[in-house]
């Protein structure tokens, strides 16, 4: 089997190629190698095996369809390059919706052009649910929980895309959807939550449980933003690249469907939560500052992944615990690489 993976250098894709060449599959990268990070990823890879890279932007239609041209018997398209910060979409919501939407719609039209047979699993996100206002949030103890939802948000909560971020990878996500029900092409958006894991080089504003690992152990400062009560469930990339994997098992199942993709109920995490389990870890106490609410932040998002469970067959398999101290780890055995990040 052969797998294309649009932001294959990035922490999701590389993790996701590494699992897929130990399993003895073809894999192409594609990849600009804009964000920082990537091309060191890019080099580990390569010492992980034999592999294709081809620098590329999603952005550019030419690109992508040269790129799939040349890889027309890929059997997967991975679609995972993306922008990846609401705050970033704040303040430049063109480029956001360039990368995001126009990016992902480019893909959809080189898939259904030059591989029409090829499985299309797109990266989506919860954003796409956006603030459910009418989900009413209840304070319990040091955490944010929803008052009548105890599995989560199911994939049957209304779309309120929320944020130039959410609006874009909202587009992208009905996009796919649309193209497996027009042009019958075997698409399926995996709704992701907060995803975390080696390999991820987390940003203030992007990838918070990674970045309050690194800022914890190289002892940088950490600022919440609220009360830090927030509560998301958050999956290691192990698992999300598991359901990948499912995904293309179950194809005939999952075609043109959206799963919710997040650790679940059981995997829940509040910024203080992390904080002290890192504490814990670490040894130390871990100085914090605290900040006014940022605009679009959630009180709380569980995903309900009952579905992903019964009909792809995929649970959860790393807790929280476990992700975070793998995670912790491998920061603390490769603090050189966070120098400049």
């Amino acid at each position: 089997m052969k797998w294309f993976i649009t932001g294959g250098a990035g922490f999701i894709g590389c993790n996701s190629a590494r699992r897929l060449m130990r399993e003895g599959y073809e894999v192409v990268v594609f990849d600009d190698l804009s964000r920082k990070g990537t091309p060191g990823n890019l080099e580990w890879l390569k010492a992980q095996g034999p592999l294709t890279f081809v620098k590329g932007d999603v952005r550019d239609p030419r690109a992508v369809a040269a790129a799939l041209t040349a890889h027309r018997d890929a059997d997967v398209v991975l679609h995972l390059a993306a922008q990846v910060a609401v705050t970033t979409s704040v303040t430049d919501p063109r480029t956001d919706f360039e990368i995001n939407a126009l990016g992902t719609f480019n893909v959809c039209e080189a898939v259904r052009k030059v591989a029409p047979r090829a499985i299309l699993l797109n990266a989506s996100t919860n954003k796409v649910y956006g603030h459910m206002p009418e989900v009413e949030v209840v304070q319990r103890g040091r955490c944010y929980a929803y008052a009548d939802l105890p599995a989560g948000v199911p994939e049957t909560q209304p779309l309120d895309f929320h944020s130039p971020y959410g609006c874009s990878k909202g587009t992208a996500d009905q996009y796919v959807r649309d193209y497996a029900r027009i042009y019958g092409l075997r698409t399926v958006n995996l709704r992701q939550s907060c995803i975390y894991g080696t390999r991820q080089f987390g940003v203030e504003d992007q990838g918070w449980v990674a970045w309050f690992t690194i800022a914890a152990t190289l002892g940088r400062p950490i600022t919440i933003y609220g009360d830090g009560r927030q509560v998301r469930d958050i999956l290691f990339v192990e698992d999300l690249v598991e359901c990948y994997l499912q995904a293309v098992r179950k194809i005939e199942r999952a075609q043109g469907q959206c799963y919710n993709v997040g650790g679940g109920p059981h995997n829940v995490a509040s910024l203080l939560e992390l904080i002290s389990f890192l504490e814990e870890l670490l040894g130390r106490q871990i100085p914090l500052t605290y900040a006014d609410w940022r605009p679009g932040d959630q009180r709380v998002f569980v995903a309900d992944v009952r579905k992903a469970e019964r009909e792809l067959g995929w649970t959860p398999a790393v807790g929280k615990h476990e992700g975070i101290r793998r995670l912790a780890e491998w920061v603390g055995a490769n603090q050189e690489l966070f120098k400049d990040v």
